[in-house]
């Protein structure tokens, strides 16, 4: 491999970072615009444990906008642990730990998840996109808090099979 050439691998493997990044950032925010904008335009794959799968970047977004950007629900997605393989100069492997907390205060929860995310990227047009994003859950810990605001254990151990966000 020339200098240039690991250069431009240095210059990729960042930009895949910077992405996932800005993706995770923006599902924070509740900012579905970038999301949409991270996701590929034809043909991206999301497919989440515990969630219907999607085949398209605008139904997903789509669900996250009803589900995910309401006033009453804030989620910290914290992804670490990043390896970045590259299949070739135009499409790259992603895996990714993820720490995800959630507070739904209209189902008065508090979720803590442990996620292993593996993606795929792909550039097109001198751009970095999440052309496939699938997760499966590690760990789960679910906090039912009543009117008085005491917490108490409602799951705590592997994830239940389904998950809406709460």
């Amino acid at each position: 491999m020339t200098l240039e050439e690991r250069l431009q691998r240095l210059e990729d493997d960042r930009a895949i970072r910077d992405l996932k990044a800005r993706y995770l950032r923006a599902c924070d925010t509740k900012d579905p615009d970038t999301v949409l904008d991270t996701l590929a335009p034809k043909g991206a794959v999301i497919a989440y444990e515990g969630f219907p799968p999607f085949d398209n970047r605008d139904d997903f977004v789509a669900i996250y906008r009803q589900m995910g950007c309401t006033p009453d629900i804030f989620d910290i997605h914290h992804a670490a642990n990043g390896i970045i393989s590259f299949e070739s100069d135009s499409r790259a492997r992603g895996q990714w730990s993820l720490y995800f907390h959630n507070i739904n205060l209209a189902g008065r929860t508090l979720t803590q998840m442990g996620v292993e995310y593996d993606d795929v990227y792909v550039k097109e047009d001198g751009r970095w996109w999440i052309a496939e994003t699938r997760s499966r859950r590690t760990s789960c810990l679910i906090h039912s808090v009543d009117e008085a605001g005491d917490a108490k254990v409602a799951v705590m151990g592997p994830a239940p099979a389904t998950f809406g966000e709460g």
